[in-house]
């Protein structure tokens, strides 16, 4: 007998060996059969879908849950356009009740529409004797005021309060790290958040360290969250590069560095496990610390920067692979993937791992003699098409003509072979899936601007580069990403079918409820 049996759906497998169904029967949490392989089948529960249409729930291949669950609950100076508004903002949130000193963190940074960054001087105006960090919205930088700079070591630099990546990284591990509850119920409220948008699985991208790690045993809260029955997505967690540390071991072994134990890619079960061991080689776009071969247009030379010396970086994702890690490099800028491809290419001709299935996180701004070494290396593209669809305008013109087609691609990696998968950085964006997948099939921004249309890809690719492609990139393609017998049944249940509407519609598409484990997530 079925637990369940779904029927009158248009049930869109994204298996090509049976695309469309209309019937899909489950038990126990797996997917057991289609149309006449269920159909006279008994079943517990029949739901009606009455002409919906069903998809494998789309995974998210990199989000920061921890930080969009605090985010959202931290005051916000979002949308920045004036000075003195934010600094009333603080003022107010200053003033309120706490221990003298106690850090006050500050979300919704964001200094392109001011023209220039805070200073610390302003901040200090509005302090109220507490320790001020006003979180850039890129996760990349910060501004604080006196009271922080003051503490931080000799040698970290600093532009009059504003500190990007490695300088940012030092003011954060000045303060004391976030709890497990505290982190466990930020986790929950993200995780809630992205459920209710048709996702039941994403990759967790860097815990433990790192520009955005909240604590050095961030993954309990994660096990606490999941012990508790609070973890209704599955996660997998990716390890910040700079938690390994040297380790001696077997000659044989063949590596240098590792995590605790010896602990790697693959560690856990389907609801919490370790993925891909994240490393960043540069900034953020947004911020303009993205490492670029060519200047940012109208600024004075800058080229981005990367996050520590290339050497360095380069060594560090050489020992992760051969630790027998899968690797997820940040790489935001062109110049940043020549040094993430180059240090790929080594550590492959070192111990080729062809199954490895190494990723590069956003691949921001792809030249087009790069796109061929993506494949030769079999490396995923882990892009963020919602970046364009909200930040595309500013992009663009700091990118200028030449480069704007370049910037996260879609036909370019699909053309040549290469695994292109959909996420969203959550929370630096909106998260949803639907939305993104417009922009993929559209290429415009929200103010109708074109952004490297001949990038523009079908409705099924796009779909793909949240079920199928997103199931490869996180090892997870034996069990999800199509709705094929035998596989998880995680599901999305959409009020219309991507296809069969106007692309502008499609973000706008109703998502009906989620199924986690052949489970309706309503009715928990």
């Amino acid at each position: 007998m079925l637990c369940t049996r779904l029927t009158n759906a248009r049930v869109l497998t994204m298996d090509p060996h049976r695309p469309v169904a209309r019937d899909l029967g489950i038990w126990r949490g797996r997917i057991v059969g289609l149309d006449e392989e269920v159909t006279a089948l008994p079943a517990r529960e029949v739901v009606d879908l009455d002409g919906a249409t069903v998809l494998p729930g789309f995974i998210d291949s990199h989000v920061h849950l921890a930080w969009a669950g605090l985010k959202a609950r931290t005051p916000s100076i979002a949308p920045c356009e004036r000075i003195e508004d934010i600094l009333a903002v603080v003022d107010a949130a200053a003033r309120r009740p706490a221990p003298p000193g106690a850090w006050l963190d500050v979300a919704g940074y964001d200094q392109r529409a001011l023209g220039r960054h805070l200073t610390a001087a302003e901040l200090d105006r509005v302090s109220h004797g507490r320790k001020i960090l006003l979180m850039h919205d890129s996760g990349h930088a910060c501004v604080v005021n006196t009271a922080v700079l003051e503490l931080l070591p000799d040698g970290v630099e600093h532009e009059e309060g504003f500190l990007a990546e490695s300088a940012m990284t030092a003011a954060r591990r000045l303060r004391l790290p976030y709890s497990q509850e505290e982190l466990a119920d930020a986790i929950g409220h993200a995780a809630r958040a992205c459920l209710a948008e048709g996702i039941t699985a994403c990759a967790e991208a860097g815990i433990g360290g790192g520009l955005l790690g909240h604590s050095r045993v961030e993954l309990g809260a994660y096990q606490l969250l999941r012990d508790r029955g609070g973890l209704p997505v599955r996660v997998q967690l990716m390890a910040a590069g700079d938690t390994l540390r040297p380790r001696a071991a077997h000659p044989d072994d063949g590596f240098t560095r590792a995590l605790d134990l010896g602990l790697r890619t693959g560690f856990g079960d389907d609801r919490l496990s370790l993925g891909a061991l994240k490393i960043y080689t540069d900034g953020g776009m947004m911020a303009r610390t993205a490492a670029l071969t060519s200047p940012y247009e109208g600024t004075d030379g800058n080229t981005g920067r990367f996050q520590d010396d290339p050497g360095r970086i380069a060594r560090l994702i050489v020992d992760g692979h051969l630790a027998g890690w899968q690797l997820a490099v940040h790489a935001i800028g062109d110049r940043a993937a020549d040094l993430a491809l180059d240090a790929l290419e080594q550590a492959q001709k070192l111990k080729p791992r062809p199954e490895a299935r190494h990723r590069i996180e956003h691949a921001g701004l792809i030249r087009p003699d790069q796109l061929p070494r993506f494949a030769a290396l079999g490396v995923s593209a882990v892009v963020q098409p919602n970046f364009l669809r909200y930040f595309g305008d500013d992009y663009a013109t700091v990118m200028g003509e030449r480069r704007a087609g370049w910037m996260y691609r879609g036909r370019g990696f699909l053309d040549h072979g290469v695994t292109l998968v959909g996420s969203s950085d959550r929370p630096v964006t909106d998260g949803s899936p639907l939305r993104a997948i417009q922009f993929m099939v559209e290429r415009a921004s929200v103010s109708g601007r074109i952004i490297g249309g001949e990038e523009a890809i079908g409705v099924d690719e796009a779909l793909r580069a949240y079920t199928v492609a997103g199931a490869h990139a996180c090892h997870w393609d034996g069990t999800a990403g199509s709705l094929s017998p035998g596989k998880r049944a995680d599901l999305v249940v959409l009020g219309d079918d991507p296809h069969r509407v106007d692309p502008s519609r499609i973000g706008d598409i109703e998502i009906v409820t989620t199924y986690v484990d052949g489970r309706d997530t309503r009715d928990a």
